[in-house]
């Protein structure tokens, strides 16, 4: 492993994917990825009392999913990297204190995804850890009731709202041969161009991706030609448009490359104003479609790019702007020898 560039991790020895597994709720699974998640569940509750107990099973489960893919158990994984959008991480918290790994908690917002992976790819390549899993969550009810109104309001919300997806995903990184690599990380720096509406993620988020992406493509000297797909974390349909008039005034033209995750979850007639979002959002369409294109050979090498906004209820209410953040993180399909 080494420092390219000003912000890039390239991983010389091979750290590879062994097993996702996925949890989604209704709405992710009448989308037109659902059938590609390995559980799924009718209602908001996931047979639960409450949606923070209906989040904690999300994350359990596509734990529990992923492990059982290649016969591991909580004893077998060095490290627990996980982080959520709950106030203190109680997602995370409390899953860690029932699978009793040693457990590093992490928060990224919507970025976590991949800077749960890039951090624990960089472990493994470190010699730190020989297995690890990265893991995040978010539902829309919790989320809702957190950061805006909660949804039994029925609160109106303008078109550039997102809709925070129900949901959780989890990798299992190792140096053991796996079908997918994990050949490079890009950490992101915190951007914030005074944008102070909470029902406006994509606007406040597109900076800090094409910030991310176009130092990824300094660090490494590529550019969008070199990926078969980039995909963003959660700026639905108002940021997506926006990153790449971003990445076209700096001479990188994304063009059919990319796609937002976000965008991908839902189709058009599900009523989810912009687009998805939250930590799942990213989790789910990369672990649990992007890396199956991967496997499947209809995908080469992939640029995931998680976008977070760093806001708090508290920071809102005394009209801060929005801090956000993007971690990227390149896939490629491993070649058979």
């Amino acid at each position: 492993m080494e420092l390219v560039g000003k912000q890039t991790w390239k991983f010389n020895q091979s750290i590879y994917i062994n097993s996702v597994g996925t949890a989604v709720g209704p709405k992710e699974a009448d989308g037109p990825l659902g059938f590609q998640f390995d559980i799924t569940h009718k209602d908001l509750h996931c047979g639960e009392e409450n949606w923070e107990l209906a989040e904690r099973r999300l994350m359990e489960q596509s734990i529990t999913t992923c492990l059982d893919k290649v016969n591991l158990s909580y004893a077998d994984v060095d490290f627990f990297l996980a982080g959520d959008l709950l106030n203190q991480n109680v997602t995370s918290n409390y899953v860690a204190r029932h699978t009793q790994i040693p457990f590093l908690c992490m928060f990224g917002a919507c970025s976590t995804s991949m800077e749960t992976l890039a951090v624990g790819s960089a472990l493994v390549a470190g010699g730190f850890a020989n297995r690890i899993i990265a893991s995040t969550s978010s539902h829309n009810a919790t989320a809702e009731r957190q950061f805006r109104y909660p949804t039994e309001y029925g609160g109106q919300k303008p078109s550039t709202a997102t809709f925070t997806v129900t949901g959780a995903g989890t990798a299992l990184v190792s140096k053991e041969k796996g079908p997918v690599r994990i050949t490079s990380a890009t950490i992101g720096k915190v951007n914030d161009l005074g944008i102070n509406n909470p029902f406006d993620m994509g606007s406040a988020m597109a900076p800090a991706a094409a910030d991310t992406i176009k130092t990824h493509f300094e660090d490494l000297g590529t550019s969008p030609k070199d990926y078969d797909l980039i995909v963003t974390g959660d700026l639905s349909g108002i940021g997506s448009p926006i990153v790449r008039e971003l990445l076209l005034e700096e001479g990188y033209d994304l063009n059919t490359r990319h796609n937002d995750c976000g965008l991908m979850i839902y189709s058009k007639d599900q009523e989810t104003f912009a687009g998805g979002s939250g930590c799942a959002c990213s989790a789910v369409v990369t672990y649990g479609h992007i890396i199956k294109q991967l496997i499947l050979g209809n995908l080469q090498k992939v640029l995931v790019v998680a976008t977070g906004a760093l806001l708090s209820p508290t920071m809102i209410q005394q009209k801060e702007s929005i801090p956000t953040i993007a971690h990227g993180v390149v896939l490629e399909r491993t070649i058979e020898e």
